[in-house]
């Protein structure tokens, strides 16, 4: 019997697919680069790169600009509070911010 809509078939199919077979059909139509790009994604991934913004600092080129006077004497300043413990965790942001 012949669906009235092309493709209805394929559609019903991948709805009932585990997420591992949605994969793994997915898999079979990449060329090799783009294969060899998803493999470099997911090994970056599995070794707790910290998703899109990472990838983006990862790849950012380093500030070479000289730092201002104020910048130093800011950093200075942050570091003496890190190291007396004056510090807010990021759960204490997230509630205050929630």
């Amino acid at each position: 019997m012949q669906s009235s809509a092309p493709g209805l078939e394929r559609a019903t199919v991948l709805l009932t697919m585990t997420a591992k077979e949605k994969l793994q059909a997915t898999v079979e139509e990449l060329s090799e680069a783009e294969a060899a790009d998803t493999l470099d994604y997911i090994a970056s991934r599995r070794q707790g790169a910290s998703g899109a913004l990472g990838d983006l600092l990862a790849k950012a080129p380093l500030d070479d600009e000289p730092t201002t006077a104020d910048e130093e004497a800011g950093l200075v300043e942050a570091r003496d509070q890190a190291a007396r413990g004056d510090v807010v965790s990021a759960e204490e942001i997230r509630r205050e911010f929630a």
